[in-house]
């Protein structure tokens, strides 16, 4: 999940969204993983994965919300967080 591969984002994403947890509680998770040599954005992606996009979260949606706009709301949004990831690997 170095800076210079380009499926880091992708993965932080992925791995994000069957964790149930907080930023704070995701926090020393990406610690060690940035000591492995992560890269910033991936990391980025992965906590607002696991925020925004947390399978209870989406079981929660799914009570209001249709099939089809739940998969809407997962897609646009992990579509914005890859795309943050990249931009962030770029900056930093």
């Amino acid at each position: 999940m170095g800076k210079e591969a380009w499926w880091s984002a992708p993965a932080g994403v992925v791995l994000g969204v069957p964790l149930y947890s907080n930023v704070a509680g995701v926090i020393p998770v990406v610690d060690a993983l940035m000591a492995k040599g992560a890269a910033m954005g991936a990391m980025l992606a992965f906590m607002m994965a696991v925020v925004a996009l947390s399978l209870p979260e989406i079981i929660i949606l799914r009570r209001v919300l249709k099939p089809r706009l739940i998969a809407t709301f997962v897609g646009v949004v992990a579509a914005g967080i890859i795309a943050i990831g990249y931009l962030f690997n770029l900056v930093i």
